[in-house]
């Protein structure tokens, strides 16, 4: 029986997802609505959320309420909202969220539920991610200045996006130092991201271009896969590492 998802958010990501669960065979799209949320949505097994960073706080209630698990790839909210979340965070208890059952919760408590949080549903920003960590370690031994900078469409409020703020953070990490951003927002582009690495002697930068908003919306339904039946708070970079770790584990001969 295909999973039931809800779909908080009309836009292009929000249609895009919804094209994309019509190709699936796995998945039904159960509803799709805007900022006007009936009060009566039917259950479903996960929730995106995909429309505004001002909706997150109402949708993070609604799914504890609920026992709904909830997709949020929504940028530019608060995460101290996620704070009152119950269950262990982090990927060291996975195993236990993979085998969790839908368990009853007792009077008066909210219904144990999976919430992850992804700023890109892109797999391959998962990748850049580490390697920016891999350029920010480099950085820390041989030198050299390090910045992210990003493009997008001129209707993208939060600068800098939530990608730059990660790639940013991993750079940072890793080197130690204070990283640059930079941002522009320029007619209809998906989303471009470059990471820098410039010393005296060389320059590396590394880029990542959406070409079309299909790459998030399959991703977002590798998320709603990945997290049904999972309980705690969990980010995309989870869900990665079970794919990406081992592709940097040095393999037998």
């Amino acid at each position: 029986m295909p999973l039931q998802i809800g779909i908080f958010g009309r836009g292009r990501l929000g249609s895009a997802i919804a094209a994309a669960v019509e190709r699936s065979g796995d998945l039904e799209v159960a509803w799709l609505v805007g900022q006007d949320t009936p009060e009566d949505l039917s259950p479903v097994d996960v929730a995106l959320e995909v429309s505004h960073a001002g909706a997150v706080a109402d949708r993070i209630g609604w799914a504890r309420r609920t026992g709904t698990d909830l997709v949020i790839g929504t940028t530019g909210w608060d995460r101290s909202l996620l704070d009152d979340d119950a269950g262990t965070t982090g990927p060291s208890t996975q195993a236990t969220h993979a085998q969790a059952t839908h368990a009853q919760p007792s009077a008066g408590e909210s219904p144990a539920i999976g919430i992850l949080t992804a700023p890109n549903f892109s797999l391959t920003v998962a990748l850049l991610r580490r390697i920016s960590l891999a350029l920010g370690g480099y950085a820390a031994l041989q030198g050299g200045d390090l910045a992210v900078s990003e493009i997008h469409h001129t209707r993208k409020v939060d600068a800098p996006s939530g990608t730059a703020l990660l790639l940013r953070d991993a750079l940072a990490e890793a080197s130690g130092q204070d990283v640059q951003t930079a941002s522009l927002r320029l007619g209809e582009v998906v989303g471009r991201h470059d990471v820098h690495l410039t010393s005296a002697v060389e320059s590396i930068t590394v880029t990542h271009e959406a070409h079309s908003r299909d790459v998030f919306a399959l991703g977002a339904l590798t998320a709603v896969r990945w997290l049904h039946g999972r309980r705690g708070t969990f980010t995309f970079d989870d869900l990665a590492a079970e794919v990406l770790d081992p592709l940097f584990r040095p393999t037998t001969a």
